[in-house]
């Protein structure tokens, strides 16, 4: 069984090849490559050939759609730009990648995010459209796939993913299924993104570019203490909120800590001391760890986890964490939830 998973992420594009869920090859694109030439990846892979599967970058996600047969409309899903907003910056670079790998003779398909699953309630899907994107519902099979042999099942675990653009947060049930997640702009606050936007701002700021999601972050704070307090105490509430809500015993059986601004901004992530913040929230101190990659792997964690996704999809050795996922039963659009009077006008664009 030869697959590949891919993790576009803000600052570079990871790519990992499993053969027979052993780490093969990776590779990590970075922007300006990808400027240059948006197939960069995909002939990467295709010289790299042939794949069983491979999970392509998929952005705000699909239902399982092979990639092959996307159309322009489902494409532009993955990106939610809007039509007068074409400066999408990075998300313009994703949707020239996506088109690449859609037009390319990889056996690719687009992942779901957390938003597409059915395990995740309606009413917690209700005027939100990133409850978790497709990188961070892999870096959660990751974080399954090594608690694998520790984490008894007696109730939830929280994985946490630090990204050097956003934060997110998802919580995964005793039966492996993902429940409920924050994350993007409704997340706890990033380091390039501000989270959880007050509609006010968004109003006083507005009209709203993509790229302004991508500012107002942890970054931008010049006093060093307000910098950590603000992005830890988002966090906190974040993860305490989750935990109040759905651990009936108080605490997480374990909390995964996961992303690329651990090595990114290593020294911020260590001045937040993570493990004792967030501790009140797992079973055991020892339960908040880095959720640690597979042997020989380098590349970014989602990348990583999206390689295990696509070895169970194609019937591989990690089949069973496929379907305790559910991710087959995946349907609807991330637009699905909202409610507002012009929902159907924003839906129109993307048909």
């Amino acid at each position: 069984m030869r697959v590949a998973g891919c993790d576009p992420g803000t600052s570079a594009l990871d790519v990992l090849i499993l053969d027979d869920g052993t780490v093969a090859d990776q590779a990590r694109f970075e922007p300006e490559q990808l400027r240059a030439d948006p197939a960069a990846a995909v002939a990467w892979l295709v010289a790299r050939g042939p794949f069983d599967l491979v999970a392509a970058p998929s952005g705000y996600g699909l239902p399982l759609v092979r990639a092959a047969e996307a159309t322009d409309a489902q494409l532009a899903q993955l990106s939610l730009l809007r039509p007068d907003d074409r400066g999408g910056g990075g998300v313009t670079r994703f949707s020239a990648v996506a088109r690449a790998f859609r037009d390319s003779p990889l056996p690719a398909v687009f992942l779901p995010g957390v938003a597409h699953l059915p395990t995740v309630p309606a009413h917690r899907k209700v005027n939100r459209i990133d409850l978790g994107t497709p990188d961070k519902l892999a870096v959660a099979a990751l974080a399954l796939h090594q608690l694998s042999g520790t984490w008894n099942q007696d109730g939830p675990v929280c994985v946490v993913e630090l990204g050097t653009s956003f934060s997110a947060a998802l919580v995964v049930n005793e039966r492996g299924e993902i429940v409920d997640g924050v994350g993007g702009t409704g997340g706890p606050l990033g380091w390039r993104s501000a989270g959880g936007w007050d509609g006010e701002a968004a109003y006083l700021l507005g009209p709203l570019t993509k790229a302004d999601l991508f500012a107002g972050g942890a970054a931008e704070l010049t006093d060093d203490a307000a910098r950590c307090s603000a992005y830890l105490e988002s966090l906190v509430r974040t993860v305490g909120g989750l935990c109040g809500l759905h651990e009936p015993h108080e605490r997480f059986e374990a909390v995964a800590l996961s992303g690329r601004l651990f090595a990114a901004e290593s020294a911020f992530v260590e001045s937040l001391h993570l493990t004792e913040a967030l501790a009140p929230f797992a079973r055991f101190g020892s339960a908040v760890a880095p959720v640690g990659s597979l042997p020989g792997a380098w590349v970014k964690e989602a990348a990583q986890g999206a390689a295990l996704i696509a070895d169970g999809l194609a019937g591989g050795s990690h089949a069973e964490l496929v379907s305790r996922m559910r991710l087959r039963e995946a349907t609807g659009s991330v637009l699905d939830g909202l409610t507002h009077q012009r929902a159907a006008a924003v839906r129109a664009w993307f048909q």
